[in-house]
């Protein structure tokens, strides 16, 4: 492997770009997100049977607006940093193993390429993500102790200190499942993309609506498939014990179809539908204008 394909300026600004697209997209429609881990956290009575924008205005009653943005400022932290490394990876290891042009390219071929960069970015940026959903959850549940820190720091240290440095990787095995999900999403996309440049008048100009479409697609195929296990992993990450023990997946699972059925599995669904969705296709639609106005900054420069 040549590390000249790995550390390029070209994967920097993949990197850069889909970190700002996720940030953003992620700024517009936090409160998506906030609904859906209420409903994956909370008890099922509590919000029955209520649409995700009821659940909205019953919290804005309750707890007003500022609940809905709770913990945006580590979450959007922690999405940054993830995001950089996942686009960074991803790209670099297209580089070296898939480089334009590449007649062998390929759907499966990108899926293998998405799951390892998934893979790495799990390993190395759960931490932030076990602190940033406890933050966010901050007084739902008896098992939270996100009262002793206010900030990814602090809670870093917090949770290294309380529950070792096992804690920092809570729901780091149904995480590493999930990279299905981004994977499986990066492979539709790139697949559709690939389709749609064949036929396209101008294939490295695509128009804002065709790229937000191919996001949505892409992301609500991955979301419908990969659902029952990201519910899983909010539950891990928040801390879900009986007593001193953690609950494993497979008990988890257990446990919400003993106590809802089969369709606690999907609780929430709806709203992670319109959140994922919507978020990925509008951070798409950054991500492929950010790289295409740094490209031609830099042709101009030189």
């Amino acid at each position: 492997m040549s590390l000249s394909k790995v550390f390029t300026y070209d994967s920097f600004v993949h990197a850069v770009s889909g970190a700002t697209g996720s940030v953003i997209a992620m700024s517009v429609f936090f409160p998506l997100d906030t609904v859906r881990q209420r409903l994956q956290l909370e008890d099922p009575d509590k919000r029955k049977d209520l649409s995700t924008f009821s659940v909205i205005k019953q919290i804005i009653r309750d707890e007003g607006i500022a609940s809905l943005y709770r913990g945006i400022g580590p979450t959007l932290e922690s999405l940054c940093i993830s995001n950089f490394v996942y686009f960074y990876t991803f790209h670099s290891l297209k580089a070296v193993f898939s480089p334009a042009g590449d007649k062998n390219a390929s759907a499966i071929k990108d899926l293998m390429l998405a799951s390892i960069a998934g893979a790495i970015n799990v390993l190395s940026t759960t931490p932030f993500w076990v602190v940033n959903t406890r933050l966010k959850m901050k007084g739902i549940g008896k098992e939270n102790s996100a009262s002793d820190y206010d900030n990814l720091i602090q809670g870093l240290m917090a949770v290294a200190k309380k529950e070792g440095i096992r804690g920092l990787w809570s729901g780091t095995i149904p995480s590493l499942i999930l990279v299905s999900n981004p994977a499986i999403q990066f492979m539709m996309y790139e697949m559709i993309k690939r389709n749609i440049q064949k036929v396209s008048s101008s294939p490295n100009d695509l128009s804002s609506f065709t790229v937000f479409t191919m996001g949505a697609i892409s992301k609500a195929i991955a979301t419908v498939l990969t659902y029952p296990l990201q519910l899983v992993q909010t539950r891990q990450r928040h801390s879900a014990k009986t007593g001193d023990k953690q609950l494993s997946m497979r008990q988890i699972i257990q446990v919400i179809i003993r106590t809802q059925g089969v369709y606690g599995l999907f609780r929430g669904l709806e709203a992670k539908i319109l959140q994922t969705v919507s978020t990925a296709a509008l951070m798409f639609v950054i991500y492929e204008k950010v790289a295409t106005y740094v490209r031609l900054i830099l042709k101009s420069s030189v």
